[in-house]
């Protein structure tokens, strides 16, 4: 059965109808009594300058060479979602979660995955022969071949192209308005584009596309000295949204709905055009065969390393790629620590398992720390702690095709989890590399610093990991999570749950490569395990205090001012035409419930004597706390993107938005570039208020009351 079955929707308060008898009243009484003294004045306190005794015995539990035994064994084999490989990942966590005595089990979900069948890439060169590329990696031992996807872009469509050759640097409307200069027309020619930060896969496929161009074929730069000497091929999706395309806003069940594969919705989320991931040497040995003009100096200095043209050829492509798209089972892993106070109010901790290879950073890193802190959990309760709140550890399958996983189980669940969830805390790529970062929604800010005051970092010795994250760029920079680069982003920015996504390190280089090993983890990343306790230990701490503290330590000032930030930012990229003033007032009115909220915490924490009215308002407290967020959701989502609720973070449908907030308005800000002045005014100003009422509906959800 699904998680939102009857077994965790039980509610610590229910009341007759009837007033009960004077003995059932006086049990009733001293049980809420001894429940709301014990929660308000154990150690679970809403700002613990210590560790409480459980988050001492958390940190001191941890295990380098046990990270590393998980590790090594999740990545022992590929383990591709929707293959018969992963099915022992599977098991293994599951087995391992019931082995430690915890309630587990698995949600499966019937969804569209895409997977390769023949694959091919022929170069016609002015000065020789047709050269047939070999599109595998080199340096992966013969027997391994087998065992590995060979790299492709999954729901690319089947076809081929062929034309001459045209490099476009990254891929961005920038990058062909300057080829346009040089008087470079691209429609009918196959593009060659190097991954940047700024737009994904399916964003430079889709640019192409609209270009006219008849393939795309992407590479990574890499640095062959962080990467081991390899040069992998970056495998990855190029679906647009999230989720399975065959069950857009609901889950896909047995015997459940589900659009054909020719619908339009289904067609909308797919390229129109087949694109293929190159090696690094492969990307050059073409790019330096290229004529034609010279590249923009504003490229950089790639031009002096390839020759410097950009094409039209003279070099021709015939780029041939046949995949299958069909139906697979994935299976969502769960294991259940039930509350005792409030067991009807849930912490999720979530990774995702499945792995485009071995997956040793990218998901696997993560994986290993989430057993981890479910092993020391499970010695913390035979040690007698009970967590007030029920905390549920989430491993998702099928994220590396667009959160499909996760997405499936938020929309099956999104009313219990609407009512009932705290917070969803994600890693990913637990560790990639030297350096610690964070992104969260704001009310969650002051929690995650507090953290990791509290947990040593693994490369300054005496320091901790807050010490060495502050003093990284003199500040402490707390992403925000409007990307749908992980599975936070169905918690987000559809369900409206407070999140939290945190990683040693970034970019590494053997990114969704065969090279993505054990091995590579030991000798380039972690050789012992140290930035794996890390990251346990901050994931683990903030765990604990979200299903332990008596009061939620959310702290919504944070929120209104990252708010203000925002509107002043925006203020500076709309024109006086466009009224911000709704902004300005409803933030306003977030920061004053903020405050209120804040002064209403205190006073019950400082309250000397308990009654059930303290403890119900405990509860009625931590609701308006937790539901809060939900205020920033509009049930019609974003205009032409429903499935995407949250006004304040989300995605630009724009690539090249210069606002990562605010995401109707971004969407209105570009396509009034399309439209009278009038109108597109209008759509701003619109767009403006809807954001207005959703920071209206947050700060009326923290003070509770109808207006």
């Amino acid at each position: 059965m699904p998680l939102a079955s009857s077994k965790l929707s039980t509610s610590l308060f229910t009341f007759p109808s009837k007033p009960p008898p004077p003995i059932i009243s006086f049990l009733l009484f001293l049980i809420l009594c001894i429940l709301g003294f014990y929660s308000l004045h154990h150690p679970r306190r809403l700002y613990p300058a210590p560790l409480s005794e459980n988050s001492e015995k958390f940190l001191s539990m941890a295990s380098n060479s046990t990270i590393s035994d998980y590790l090594r064994s999740l990545t022992s084999h590929s383990h591709l979602a929707g293959t018969k490989p992963s099915l022992d990942t599977i098991q293994y966590v599951f087995s391992h979660f019931e082995n430690l005595g915890l309630e587990a089990h698995s949600v499966e979900y019937n969804t569209l995955l895409s997977y390769p069948q023949h694959v091919s890439l022929l170069a016609h060169f002015s000065d020789r022969d047709v050269v047939d590329f070999l599109l595998t990696e080199k340096g992966v031992p013969q027997n391994a071949f087998s065992d590995i996807v060979q790299p492709y872009h999954a729901y690319s469509p089947s076809g081929s192209a062929f034309g001459k050759v045209v490099f476009v640097n990254y891929g961005r409307e920038e990058d062909y308005g300057a080829l346009e200069v040089m008087g470079v027309n691209v429609s009918g020619c196959v593009v060659i584009a190097r991954k940047g930060e700024s737009l994904s896969r399916g964003g430079v496929i889709k640019i192409a596309e609209d270009k006219g161009a008849l393939g795309v074929l992407l590479y990574a730069e890499r640095d062959i000295s962080r990467s081991g000497g390899v040069d992998g091929v970056e495998r990855g999706t190029v679906m647009r949204g999230v989720g399975d395309p065959l069950s857009p806003g609901w889950a896909g069940v047995e015997d459940g709905e589900s659009l054909d594969l020719k619908d339009n919705e289904v067609l909308k989320r797919f390229p129109k055009i087949p694109s293929l991931p190159l090696s690094f040497e492969n990307a050059q040995t073409i790019l330096e065969s290229l004529a034609g003009g010279f590249m923009p100096q504003s490229w950089g200095n790639l031009g002096r390393i390839n020759g410097g043209r950009v094409g039209p050829g003279p070099t021709l492509v015939n780029l041939t790629y046949q995949g299958e798209e069909k139906v697979a089972t994935i299976h969502n892993v769960f294991a259940v620590l039930r509350g005792f106070e409030e067991p009807d109010r849930y912490v999720l901790l979530g990774n995702h398992r499945d792995a485009w290879t071995y997956g040793a950073v990218d998901p696997n890193s993560g994986t290993a720390a989430l057993l981890d802190i479910a092993r020391r959990y499970a010695m913390l309760m035979q040690k007698g702690w009970t967590p007030r709140r029920t905390i549920i550890f989430c491993s998702w399958d099928a994220e590396e095709f667009g959160m499909v996983g996760s997405t499936e189980w938020v929309e099956q669940n999104i009313v219990n989890l609407g009512a009932k969830a705290v917070a969803y805390l994600n890693v990913d790529c637990a560790v990639q590399g030297p350096g610690f970062f964070a992104g969260s929604t704001p009310q969650l800010d002051d929690l995650l610093i507090e953290v990791t005051k509290n947990v040593k970092d693994p490369d300054s010795d005496g320091s901790t990991a807050y010490d060495q994250w502050a003093a990284t760029n003199g500040v402490v920079n707390i992403q925000r999570l409007s990307g749908v680069d992980s599975d936070f982003a169905p918690f987000v920015q559809h369900a409206g749950v407070p999140s939290v996504d945190v990683y040693y390190g970034r970019d590494f280089p053997v990114y969704h490569t065969a090279f993505d090993s054990y091995a590579w983890m030991v000798n380039h990343a972690d050789p012992f395990f140290q930035r794996h306790v890390a990251v346990a230990g901050v994931w683990g701490l903030l765990a604990l205090r979200l299903a332990d503290d008596a009061i939620l330590p959310f702290n919504y000032l944070s929120y209104a001012n990252q708010l203000q930030a925002h509107k002043d930012i925006l203020s500076n990229l709309v024109d006086e035409s466009i009224s911000l003033d709704p902004l300005t007032m409803t933030i306003q009115e977030l920061k004053a419930a903020a405050k209120e909220a804040e002064v209403e915490a205190k006073r019950l924490i400082e309250k000397e004597t308990i009654d059930h009215v303290s403890v119900l308002k405990v509860r009625a407290l931590n609701d308006r706390l937790m539901l809060a967020e939900r205020g920033f959701l509009d049930s019609d989502g974003l205009i032409g993107r429903k499935w995407f609720k949250h006004l304040i973070y989300g995605p630009p449908s724009d690539y090249e938005s210069k606002l990562n907030f605010f995401p109707g308005i971004a969407d209105a800000i570009s396509q009034s570039r399309r439209m009278s002045e009038r109108d597109g005014q209008a759509l701003i100003q619109h767009e403006v208020w809807r954001v207005a009422r959703a920071i209206q509906r947050a700060a009326n959800a923290l003070r509770g009351g109808l207006t």
